[in-house]
């Protein structure tokens, strides 16, 4: 029998991000930690994480939401791989640090690098993640 609270109130639901976040949470931690920023250098590990995170959320955006019909298991899912993981593997505030550190510490030029290409390449990520999630759902359907 389905349930009559909203997806939101839901403990499988609620639980299905907090297990995503545990994942996410984690795999940043350890690529931050095995690829530290050095001082006044491009962040690459952020760099990746966040370009990676979008295209992820593209692809399963794609795959998950696009003409699938809305079951409980792929909204678990969805809120598992979309909200969960990818919500806590990328990270803004980290962004937004390692930006101002590098401004901070003299290198106003790869700070605003930083920022637009970031950006930039954030938008086309989750595009890309997109087309591909388009193209895997067109080929699971034949």
């Amino acid at each position: 029998m389905p349930s009559t609270r909203p997806l939101h109130r839901q403990p499988t639901a609620l639980a299905a991000v907090f297990a995503g976040g545990v994942v996410g949470t984690a795999a940043r931690y350890f690529l931050e930690l095995a690829f530290p920023p050095a001082q006044g250098g491009w962040p690459w590990a952020t760099f990746c994480i966040n370009l990676g995170g979008a295209a992820l959320l593209g692809l399963i955006s794609a795959i998950l939401v696009a003409g699938a019909d809305d079951s409980p298991v792929r909204q678990r899912l969805r809120l598992f791989a979309a909200t969960g993981c990818c919500g806590a593997f990328t990270t803004y505030s980290t962004f937004a640090l390692e930006q101002t550190n590098l401004w901070r510490h003299g290198a106003p030029v790869v700070a605003v690098t930083y920022a637009a290409v970031s950006v930039a390449g954030g938008v086309l990520a989750a595009w890309a993640g997109f087309s591909l999630g388009n193209v895997v759902s067109a080929w699971s359907e034949q």
